[in-house]
């Protein structure tokens, strides 16, 4: 059995998930603040 070393794992995989998450969040934010605008200047 080989011992671990600190900082030898690849996160490669990790890393381009997050990348991912962190874009469907964006862009989903981005739409519930455009549709929030578009519904306050139409109620108006």
């Amino acid at each position: 059995m080989s011992k671990h070393e600190h900082g030898s794992m690849d996160t490669e995989v990790q890393e381009k998930t997050f990348e991912a998450f962190m874009s469907v969040v964006t862009k989903t934010a981005i739409v519930c603040i455009v549709v929030l605008v578009f519904m306050a200047l139409v109620n108006s």
